[in-house]
């Protein structure tokens, strides 16, 4: 009979344990509270107009129960500039929103601005609410924002563009023929995806060292500061063939064109120069300017003429500068430095040429002068400078002129004893940048560079890309930037 007593309550026992595990409905408990990867959605400053990238956070239902989220929505309501997508359904208010026990759910979040025609940057916020058992929780959304000139596919006359607010460029634009675009110290241009500057008349650049123009890409997070092929146009055919455009493009005919104090960042191209030869009158000075990571190349020019000095040209997918097809070229305390492991790209950082062969036809331009004077030509490969004006070995007709003079180069084997080309060269010297891992390219204090430089040019162009004076020590820097020790 005590046996089957104790039976009898083990039975009992066992059932209230199964029973009390048992997790039948929605956990009703009040004090149950839902759980967020993060407090607060923050968009960085985005334009207006123009909707954001995608934010997303997570909603944990840390129970051993499903919870019902009885309504889920924006606080701003109608008015509100974000849009919600919960666990891909489309809507600013669901509700009946079911997590199951010790799982997750997510909330993807956009928002588009309005202008407000005020120059200084808005803030915009709201929240997402959650409802659950009578009790009210949230997470909040803050979006920083910026009115801008928005350029949407024009093609404009003469005009001038002021550092008022940002202009944004969006299915691309143009400076139509006979006409001149000015742009002002300070002004900010960002490009959109696809989107190029065509320059078929004149453009004037007229940055400052204190101010310069900038023409950047349209996503202002900080992981896209240095990611090339945000902007740039280009045209598919198809066979599949891409046409690439700079993103600043000079077509045949531009004329006049001039960049002071500027940087150019994050493109497909950076400029693109096409065929006016003028051996007396530049089509492009470029004075003072910065043009980096960029997809293909820095400066694509073809049959044409620039005079550029003081500039910094670097990390692009294959080359820094490429003059093709002749023209006229002079580049002074230029950096020209291409820093890409030498695995990802199989182009050296300058090219030189003078033909191209279409259909077995070699067409044979000149290149009536190519000056490299004060310069650093630099990177990982073994031949940083392809001299390209033969084929199958036999030197094509037409003129091949060039001299780098007074210039660290990276040439590995190439003979440089002909003083009708090279003239004081360092070669194969590492220029002793001091900070390449934060694509810094100034020099360190015991670069081979330093004090290096032939000062007759360097009395042309006496202040360097920072603004410093490289005739106040005892010698010019080759390069773009001047060492100033600290005294």
């Amino acid at each position: 009979m005590k046996r089957s007593v104790q039976f009898f309550i083990l039975s009992i026992s066992l059932l209230g344990i199964i029973f009390s595990c048992e997790k039948p409905g929605f956990i009703e408990n009040p004090d149950s509270q839902l759980e967020f990867s993060t407090d607060t959605v923050v968009f960085d400053t985005i334009f207006t107009t123009i909707g954001s990238t995608t934010a997303n956070f997570r909603v944990f239902n840390n129970h051993n129960q499903k919870i019902l989220i009885n309504k889920l929505y924006l606080a701003g309501d109608e008015a509100s500039k974000f849009r919600l997508n919960i666990n891909g359904i489309e809507g600013n208010l669901i509700e009946d929103i079911t997590i199951p026990a010790n799982d997750s759910i997510y909330i993807f979040v956009e928002v588009t601005l309005d202008p407000n025609n005020l120059n200084d940057p808005m803030v915009i916020q709201d929240s997402v609410v959650f409802e659950v058992n009578g009790n009210s929780q949230d997470v909040d959304l803050i979006a920083f924002g910026q009115d801008v000139h928005l350029i949407n596919g024009a093609i404009i006359g003469t005009t001038e563009w002021l550092n008022d607010k940002p202009y944004l460029v969006y299915n691309s634009m143009a400076v139509d023929t006979a006409e001149t675009l000015t742009i002002h110290p300070g002004t900010r241009i960002h490009f959109h995806r696809r989107s190029s500057m065509i320059v078929y008349g004149s453009l004037k650049v007229l940055g400052s060292q204190e101010e310069p123009v900038s023409f950047l890409g349209d996503r202002l997070e900080d992981h896209f500061d240095n990611r090339a092929g945000q902007w740039g146009a280009y045209v598919e055919f198809e066979n599949g063939g891409l046409y690439l455009l700079g993103g600043i493009h000079f077509i045949k005919g531009s004329h006049d064109n001039e960049i002071r104090h500027a940087v150019i960042k994050n493109a497909i191209k950076g400029i693109q120069v096409d065929s006016m030869v003028n051996i007396d009158k530049p089509t492009l000075m470029l004075s003072h300017t910065r043009i980096e990571n960029m997809t293909v190349t820095g400066i694509d020019a073809r049959s044409t003429s620039i005079l550029a000095d003081n500039c910094l040209i670097a990390n692009c997918g294959t080359h820094c500068v490429g003059l093709f097809l002749g023209g006229a070229y002079e580049f002074y305390h230029c950096t020209i430095s291409n820093n890409l492991a030498s695995g990802a790209r199989t182009h050296p950082a300058l090219v030189l040429n003078n033909f191209y062969v279409y259909e077995g036809q070699a067409y044979v331009y000149d290149l009536y002068n190519a000056l490299f004077a004060n310069c650093i030509i630099y990177g990982p490969r073994q031949m940083e400078i392809e001299l390209w004006n033969t084929i199958d070995d036999v030197p094509v007709p037409g003129d091949f002129n060039y001299l780098f003079d007074r210039c660290l180069v990276k040439v590995d084997t190439l003979n440089t004893d002909n003083e009708d080309h090279w003239l004081g060269i360092l070669k194969n010297m590492s220029p002793g940048f001091d900070s390449l891992g934060n694509f810094s390219y100034r020099l360190d204090t015991l670069s081979i560079a330093k004090d290096s430089a032939k000062i007759d040019y360097a009395r042309f162009f006496p202040l360097d890309l920072d603004g410093n004076n490289r005739l106040s020590d005892d010698g010019p820097d080759i390069g773009a930037y001047e060492r100033i020790e600290e005294k």
